[in-house]
């Protein structure tokens, strides 16, 4: 498939790992306090963008790659296998999978965007409502919900994502209630399928293991960035939904465990 919005993808080949270089002292000694400020960086400008409506789909991706950059500045490494599944998008489609920290947020959007007409999340109110960073959220045209009242959020996905798609957008859903190292299948909801399932367009799993970007303790947000623990996205072939969806759901389920099992391993080794 020709790459959307007139630039060549970043991330090219079947996967990627970032590649082998030594952060300075600084970067070193201190990778959160020298993170936050590129990031902060990024962000801001991203925000006065927004804010006069001049940040489209081709801003964000930058500005996604900008956060890779800055993770890999102080030590970050990234490893993504599953590229060639986004070669074979053709149409609007919906990304299911685990949700770990905020860092998938900023990344995603520089790995998917070149390959699908637009991009949005599902995402919770009180992230297009921050400060500085919300601009840049509301720009994007997320389906949002208030994670208050499942029935009133499976209503809103069903409608709002339905619309999205229909306008073109492919949608990234993370079906857990909250944000969550540990992987549990129970809290994983189907409500990407039945969407899916309404609007007959296919679903990518999803898995990731992104806790280079730990949690806060003021601020669930911002916590710690660890160089030590690798970044993980892997993305799976494109499922049709058929029936009830009960056996797509168990596929993506098997693959997020699956590869997070396999990470593990790997990187206790």
């Amino acid at each position: 498939m020709t790459p959307h919005h007139g630039f060549t993808p970043f991330f090219t080949g079947d996967s990627y790992i970032s590649p082998a270089s030594k952060p300075d002292w600084l970067a070193s000694a201190l990778p959160t306090l020298t993170f936050y400020p590129k990031a902060i960086g990024v962000v801001w400008r991203a925000s006065r963008q927004a804010s006069s409506g001049r940040y489209d789909s081709r801003h964000w991706c930058e500005s996604s790659l900008n956060i890779v950059r800055s993770l890999e500045t102080v030590g970050c490494r990234l490893r993504v296998t599953g590229i060639e599944q986004l070669r074979k998008i053709d149409r609007p489609c919906i990304f299911i999978g685990n949700h770990m920290s905020t860092l998938e947020t900023f990344v995603l959007p520089s790995l998917i965007m070149p390959w699908v007409e637009d991009l949005t999340f599902v995402v919770k109110r009180s992230l297009t409502e921050y400060p500085v960073f919300g601009h840049v959220m509301r720009s994007r045209n997320p389906v949002v919900v208030d994670r208050v009242n499942p029935r009133e959020d499976l209503k809103t996905v069903m409608n709002e994502g339905g619309k999205r798609l229909a306008e073109g957008y492919s949608l990234v859903i993370f079906p857990q209630h909250t944000r969550t190292v540990q992987f549990d299948p129970t809290q994983f909801n189907s409500i990407g399928i039945k969407l899916a399932l309404k609007n007959n367009v296919p679903v990518i799993p999803l898995a990731l293991l992104t806790w280079a970007w730990s949690p806060g303790q003021l601020h669930k947000d911002y916590g710690p960035i660890i160089p030590s623990r690798t970044i993980h996205f892997a993305f799976g072939e494109p499922l049709h939904v058929s029936g009830r969806g009960t056996a797509e759901h168990q596929q993506i389920i098997d693959f997020i465990q699956g590869n997070l099992d396999n990470w593990h391993r790997q990187d206790s080794d």
